[in-house]
Order: C-alpha cells, then sequence, then structure tokens
C-alpha cells in the first residue's frame, strides 16, 4: 500500500459509521455506531500516560453464553512510552477502556485485548490542533412526530442521517436515529427516547434506537 493510500484508507475509516454495536443486551432496541465508539475510547486511551493509541476495534464476543447479551470485546493496539512499569501501563488502560464502554456509553464489554505494537523513548508528535475534524452526522429538519418526540428528551442533541432518514418506519417497526449530547450516556437516553416515542408510535410497534454521534 502506498502513503496515499494508507492516508485515504485512514480518513475513509473516521469517517466510515462502522458496525452497529448494541447499549445494553440487544433486547433493548439501543444501537450506536462503531465510530461513536471509537472516538470515545480513543480519548479515554489517549489521556492513559505513557499510551500512544493505535487501532482500535470494537465487535461482538465470538459464541457469547448469552447471544442476546449484546457482549463485545475491545481490541486495541498502542505504544507504550519509556518511563512506566508495561504490566501497571496496560492495566490502567483496560480499565479506562472499560469504564469508558461500560461507565460512560452503556456498552455490554466481555473482554478488553491488548497489543503493545511498538516501544517508544518519548512520545509521537500530537495531532495537529487546527487541523478540521471528520464532519459528523447531519442534522435535518423535521417535522415528524417522532422525531419531535425523540427531540424532547434531555440528552438528545439533534436527529441524524447518517444511515437514511432520521425516522425510518417498517413492518419491523420504527427506528429513530439521533445525535447524543456528550457527557449524557447514550444507554440512558437511548433507554428514555424510546419511552418518548413509543407515546406517538403505531401501537405495537418496535421501537429501535441508534446513536450515530456524541456531540
Amino acid at each position: 500500500m502506498t502513503t496515499a493510500e494508507g492516508w485515504t484508507a485512514a480518513v475513509r475509516d473516521r469517517l466510515s459509521p462502522g458496525r452497529l454495536l448494541p447499549l445494553g443486551t440487544t433486547a433493548e432496541g439501543a444501537w450506536i455506531t462503531e465510530r461513536a465508539v471509537r472516538e470515545v475510547l480513543g480519548r479515554a486511551a489517549s489521556a492513559v500516560r505513557g499510551v500512544a493509541p493505535g487501532t482500535l476495534r470494537i465487535g461482538p464476543a465470538d459464541a457469547p453464553e448469552d447471544p442476546e447479551s449484546g457482549a463485545l470485546v475491545v481490541t486495541a493496539s498502542f505504544g507504550a512510552i519509556a518511563g512506566r512499569p508495561l504490566p501497571e501501563l496496560v492495566e490502567e488502560l483496560r480499565a479506562a477502556l472499560l469504564a469508558a464502554a461500560e461507565g460512560g456509553l452503556g456498552l455490554v464489554v466481555d473482554a478488553v485485548d491488548l497489543r503493545v505494537a511498538e516501544l517508544l523513548d518519548a512520545a509521537p508528535p500530537e495531532a495537529d490542533a487546527d487541523a478540521a475534524p471528520p464532519p459528523g452526522p447531519t442534522s435535518p429538519a423535521t417535522d415528524d412526530p417522532v422525531a419531535l418526540a425523540a427531540l424532547g428528551v434531555a440528552g438528545v442533541a439533534a436527529v441524524t442521517d447518517t444511515l437514511g432518514p432520521p425516522v425510518r418506519r417498517g413492518p419491523d417497526g420504527v427506528r429513530v436515529e439521533l445525535a447524543v449530547t456528550a457527557g449524557a450516556r447514550p444507554l440512558d437516553v437511548a433507554r428514555a427516547v424510546r419511552t418518548a416515542v413509543t407515546a406517538v408510535a403505531p401501537e405495537d410497534a418496535a421501537i429501535t434506537v441508534v446513536v450515530s454521534d456524541l456531540r
């Protein structure tokens, strides 16, 4: 792969919403994009002294005991900067990722697999602070009653259209896509949105909430 191809792949990876990951158990009907999760976990990793974050992936656990548990595995590689014992560094990073994923977001994490990709004498140069961040989901205007019900919930920053219309109705129920205010726990917000949307959706319709962004 050429340098240009590498940059293109990196940008594509940052912009892609990735797979949908369950918030809580799969029965919750609440999901979040992998991109939003990666951003939160990346910040948590960067805050650990002595860690230079590398690649990070989140996916379903292999053959979980309960398929509906929503259990996930976080896999991360990182550079270890000289100055701290490696076992101590690994455990602090694992704890930080777990706290961000479970406490901060509401994911169910089965395991955190860490790999030391390189040993560094000093921290690598920081990213350009003036560089524009990748564009997030747009905030379309809508007068749909389901969207308006969602927007009335504390912690909802906007409805979004990353995966399609902000509100999608079909034989499998009603899906609403939204952005959550940074600092609010996405699982708690999604639960509240499901309750609010139930009041305006067709009776007995299955309600699914997708969190596409944290703002």
